[in-house]
């Protein structure tokens, strides 16, 4: 016999780290904290039928487990993407009996929104009638994927994604379960954080991966992690170096604004037969890049160049090529609008999926007005500027300055409006 045969491979970090109690589950303190509605029902001993509404990872089927065992009741998971009518009707069957010989039922339903309405309603009797305690589990927004009438018999509770000190604390727990820090330095130890977007599964499942493919001895840094965790594209092979040495040293001519030099290298790669269809996205490229607002018109000729040269064809329309080139190496020249852009991206990725501020959000359900969307919300064109000077970004992150325009061109008259809105908003904050 092998003298592995009586060994058994290990359950899933996740499933190991599962809370035994509601006080465990992280990043949910509204709901399990000292004063969180969910130890009130439990401490109750009876609650109605619950939906549990948030991001994957976040500890709804966890929470649906330990409110059946602080109940006894029988606790029957289900999902709804693998449950039809007949398996409903079986399952109501089962708690009915459970029910007649003195016990009860917590059904939870995973992706409870992926039933249809007929399915949806089928649950209506059996919880009027006290056969089961629903618990229905869903990512998308009750109001719009769940009927009227199962949401009036349901109170929907908020799960909200684990922000970066729950899953600190869930990573510091996955250390300590398996007697082994993960081999990351501070950085990557964030980037690892940045990488779950609030799922404490997903941060667990990371760091399994790490654990099992980190080279032994070897601290990583952030680079290192993304290579070693993320699904590498495979690499490609460009070849034909001339054909991109040329089109960089046009891009580069047309930023320097050398008009002429950049009709040279233009004029070389139409004659060594360049599809200028080619040459004309690389031209609207540099038009948002390298201009971008210090000349709104840069964009629009570009697109106008392409219209031209596909009304016309070779050669008659190569000279609209000619013209865009010219326009865009005389013009101003602003990288702002790509520079913040850049910026916005990497503060997206650092951050994850910060909810708006509900002031904000539109609220066409009254699950959403309770929830608080749209409240306080000031209507721009009622201020006397049109300017409110409201906080439209997420709670969780003080306000940002990203796009900065130059004083070139037509940038110059946005930045002074900037400003001027930049001091009202300060006016107003006093």
């Amino acid at each position: 016999m092998s003298l592995f045969a009586d060994a058994a491979p290990a359950a899933p970090l996740a499933e190991r780290l599962r809370p035994q109690k509601l006080q465990e589950v992280a990043g949910q303190e509204h709901l399990v904290g000292a004063d969180g509605v969910l130890l009130r029902l439990l401490e109750s001993g009876h609650f109605g039928s619950l939906i549990f509404w948030g991001p994957p990872g976040t500890g709804k089927t966890t929470v649906a487990r330990l409110l059946a065992q602080g109940t006894k009741l029988d606790f029957i998971q289900v999902s709804a993407i693998f449950t039809g009518v007949a398996d409903l009707k079986k399952l109501f069957e089962e708690a009915r009996q459970r029910r007649r010989a003195g016990g009860g039922t917590l059904l939870f339903v995973d992706e409870i929104h992926r039933f249809n309405k007929a399915q949806q309603d089928s649950f209506l009797p059996v919880m009027e009638d006290g056969t089961i305690t629903l618990v229905g589990a869903t990512t998308e927004n009750p109001s719009f994927e769940l009927n009227g009438a199962l949401l009036s018999r349901a109170r929907v509770l908020v799960f909200h994604g684990l922000d970066e000190a729950a899953l600190e604390a869930l990573m510091v727990r996955a250390e300590h379960e398996t007697a082994l820090a993960l081999p990351l330095d501070a950085t990557a130890r964030t980037g690892l954080i940045n990488m779950a977007d609030g799922d404490g599964r997903a941060l667990l499942t990371l760091a399994e991966d790490v654990w099992r493919l980190a080279p032994k001895g070897v601290m990583l840094d952030v680079a290192a992690l993304s290579k070693l965790v993320q699904r590498r594209a495979p690499l490609y092979d460009k070849g034909q170096d001339q054909h991109y040495n040329l089109i960089s040293a046009l891009h580069k001519c047309v930023r320097g604004s050398d008009p002429d030099a950049a009709l040279y290298y233009l004029a070389r790669m139409l004659a060594a037969g360049e599809d200028p269809m080619f040459l004309l996205r690389r031209l609207v490229r540099m038009a948002s890049e390298d201009i971008g607002l210090a000349d709104p018109h840069a964009l629009t000729i570009t697109i106008a160049a392409r219209q031209a040269f596909e009304f016309l064809g070779a050669p008659e329309g190569e000279l609209a090529l000619a013209e865009a080139t010219v326009y865009l190496a005389t013009a101003p020249k602003s990288n702002a609008t790509y520079v913040a852009f850049k910026a916005a991206q990497a503060l997206a990725r650092e951050h994850g999926s910060l909810p708006p501020p509900k002031t904000i959000l539109n609220a066409p359900t009254g699950l959403m007005r309770s929830e608080g969307y749209g409240a306080d919300y000031i209507y721009d064109h009622d201020t006397q500027e049109a300017f409110s000077g409201q906080n439209y970004w997420p709670e969780a992150l003080d306000r940002r300055e990203l796009y900065e325009p130059v004083e070139r061109g037509f940038e110059r008259d946005i930045k002074k409006r900037l400003d001027y809105w930049k001091r009202l908003r300060s006016l107003r904050a006093r």
